[in-house]
């Protein structure tokens, strides 16, 4: 036990010396490192030289500016300070930085301190916790700054909005922070407040006059802070700095009370005015105008179903204005006839129950007889808005109207159908009673009415797309859920269109169709014919070219077509399936897509309607129409006077038709009449009959 306990004893010793060894060791190296760092720092220290102002000129001599520092002091608002009073961390040489400190703003906390405490944010950004951040140098210049009174100073009225757009005109910084308008300095010049001040009008608002808060520019904040200037709620209040009036009659209105109410739907002065962009009342451009305010102004809010069931307001206050007289003359551009400001007020509106209110019944007549002097109160009590979903006008008026829209519909319904039955019989006529040659067979009679109703169906559906207001297009798709299928409609009649197209492709492949084409492809003599007949219409010449199966009409209008159709096809089936296309090809030539084919039809239903309703239709040669279109044949007379060329042609094409059908119905004839299994023979003088 005891050499145990002594073995022990020893053990531990040897371990507390090596302890102690160690820590001595540390200590003296601890001592030495110390002495080497407070020597080179000693030595550091040395090779620092403190220095005053005026030994910065031998190192800055000018500014960015390209001027001496001395001069833009010198001119400046703080001529008299030196360098070091706002360089306060450059006052040794080397000079020794401290981080976060800058000149243009932490220096500027020792002179401005009420500045200083008001300037904690920029907008949603805070000092300090945002980069970017204006400092106060970005905004009042660097060693040029200038009292804002000065026409020169960054700002003063006429320079700050160049001021404010160094950032806010920084697409890359606006959408850095996420700041939604972009080029409101743009937009605020071409304003009625930026042209004032560009005019010398100072006293206009600028940019600080509207953002500031509590009257100074160095509090600006973003418009959900309640104290925001710009909050919705003090808008009216900000507004009423320079128009104090204005805002005393708008807080009287009903909309001004809404607002003290707290109602965040309630219209403020941007609302109708606009923002950055304001423009006079008489600017026709203006939301305001008098020609634009019923439409751009009022009606997005008394038009909304949300709006006017929380308020119990009337619905189709706009359609039942623009109905009435008022809304017809100030649609069709009369800026002297009374709009919904003229008879609610501008600013102070308030509902028909106030008793001051300028459309109550007691005040009707004062109101209308600005306008229309000496009207009587019973006449200024005729409504301007539908009541109630009536109309305009009394039950008896709308019953009267009912009555005179059927008697329209039959009266004129009869007149237009007397006249389609007497047009036909006169064609008929015009048809029995001349000689008829073959102009096309009874395919091509086909192809050509499959054609044209596919072209109208297309027109009528794809321009109802753009034109969806226009009156045919109401007519054909304004019932419930016609413009829901307009879509279906126009690619049932695109598919119609291929499928004649194919057909007629087949056509040409056959001994007619080849013979069609070659007739129709352009020559030489095409050119000839287009001067003659150019130089016979002129009074140049007194006979018309011998014009063959083909004029150069036909056959332009034919190939601009063949160029059309292929065109419309492609960027149709493109436009069709644009999910596939723009996989393959970028969205920019599904943008030039979109554009042909919207311009192409422009082109082919001009065309149809001018170059080929006048040749088939309204020359006077074939009018009232050319009725091969239908019947396949011409009037002989007509034939002669377009196709010279090839009328004998088409008279033995006739004749050949003539003797086919003949034989034919004499063959079925006979076979009528023989007996069971006796041989049907032609005779000779069947033959010759024939």
């Amino acid at each position: 036990m005891r050499g145990g306990a002594r073995m022990l004893e020893l053990r531990l010793s040897l371990q507390v010396g090596r302890r102690s060894w160690e820590l001595a060791l540390a200590a003296a190296l601890l001592v030495g490192a110390t002495g080497a760092v407070t020597a080179i720092a000693q030595d550091a220290a040395e090779d620092v030289e403190a220095i005053d102002s005026s030994v910065c000129a031998d190192c800055h001599d000018q500014s960015k500016l390209g001027t001496a520092y001395a001069a833009d002091l010198k001119l400046s608002i703080h001529e008299g300070l030196e360098c070091l009073d706002c360089h306060q961390d450059r006052g040794t040489v080397p000079h020794q930085e401290q981080p976060g400190f800058s000149a243009g703003s932490g220096s500027c906390r020792q002179c401005h301190e009420d500045a200083s405490e008001q300037y904690t944010a920029h907008g949603r950004g805070a000092l300090g916790d945002v980069e970017d951040v204006p400092e106060c140098s970005d905004c009042h210049g660097d060693h040029d700054i200038l009292p804002s009174s000065v026409k020169l100073s960054k700002t003063h009225p006429v320079n700050l909005p160049h001021t404010c757009g160094t950032c806010h005109e920084n697409l890359d910084l606006t959408t850095k922070h996420d700041i939604l308008i972009d080029h409101p300095i743009q937009i605020y010049e071409s304003s009625v407040h930026g042209r004032a001040t560009k005019g010398g009008v100072y006293l206009a608002a600028t940019c600080n006059d509207c953002h500031s808060t509590g009257g100074t520019a160095h509090k600006i904040l973003s418009p959900g802070n309640p104290a925001s200037s710009i909050n919705h709620f003090n808008i009216p209040k900000t507004c009423g700095r320079c128009h104090k009036a204005v805002e005393q009659d708008f807080m009287e209105g009903i909309h001004g009370q809404l607002v003290a109410r707290g109602e965040t739907d309630a219209p403020v002065c941007t609302t109708c005015h606009g923002e950055h962009g304001i423009l006079s009342p008489s600017d026709p451009r203006s939301p305001v105008s008098r020609a634009q305010v019923a439409e751009m102004t009022c009606s997005p809010c008394h038009e909304s179903t949300v709006l006017n069931e929380k308020y119990g307001l009337e619905t189709n206050r706009l359609t039942t204005f623009i109905d009435s007289y008022h809304g017809l003359k100030s649609k069709a551009g009369d800026t002297h006839v009374a709009n919904c400001a003229s008879c609610h007020g501008v600013h102070r509106i308030l509902p028909s129950s106030d008793p001051t209110s300028t459309i109550n019944p007691n005040n009707l007549q004062t109101t209308c007889g600005e306008c229309h002097p000496n009207i009587s109160a019973k006449m200024a009590s005729n409504p301007i808005h539908g009541v109630s979903g009536e109309g305009l006008r009394t039950p008896l008026a709308d019953a009267v109207q009912d009555i005179y829209i059927v008697a329209i519909v039959l009266i004129i319904g009869l007149m237009v159908v007397h006249w389609l039955i007497d047009l036909w019989r006169h064609i008929k006529n015009l048809i029995d009673s001349r000689p008829q040659v073959r102009r096309m067979r009874t395919d091509e009679v086909i192809q050509h009415a499959l054609l044209a109703i596919a072209f109208i169906g297309l027109v009528i559906s794809g321009f109802a797309l753009r034109f969806d207001q226009g009156i045919i297009s109401r007519l054909f798709f304004g019932w419930t859920g016609g413009f829901q299928i307009r879509g279906t409609i126009h690619r049932v009649f695109a598919v119609l269109f291929m499928g004649t197209v194919a057909w007629h492709a087949v056509f040409l492949t056959t001994a007619r169709g080849r013979g069609f084409l070659k007739d129709m492809f352009p020559v030489g003599r095409d050119f000839k014919f287009f001067l003659d007949r150019a130089l016979y219409n002129l009074g140049l010449r007194d006979h018309t070219p011998c014009i063959q199966r083909f004029s150069y009409v036909e056959k332009a209008e034919y190939w601009a077509l063949v160029w059309g159709t292929a065109v419309m096809i492609i960027t149709g089936l493109a436009l069709w399936f644009d999910n596939v296309v723009i996989q393959l090809l970028p969205k920019g030539v599904l943008d030039v897509v979109l554009v042909v084919h919207y311009w192409e039809a422009w082109l082919a239903t001009l065309a149809i309607l001018i170059w080929h309703m006048y040749s088939t239709v309204f020359n006077p040669h074939v009018y009232p129409m050319n009725p091969s279109w239908l019947t396949g044949t011409m009037p002989e007379e007509m034939y002669h006077h377009e196709h010279p060329g090839h009328l004998e042609e088409a008279k033995r094409e006739t004749e050949e038709e003539i003797r086919h059908q003949i034989a034919k119905v004499s063959g079925k004839q006979r076979a009528a009449h023989k007996a069971p299994g006796e041989d049907v023979e032609t005779e000779p003088e069947d033959k010759a009959r024939s």
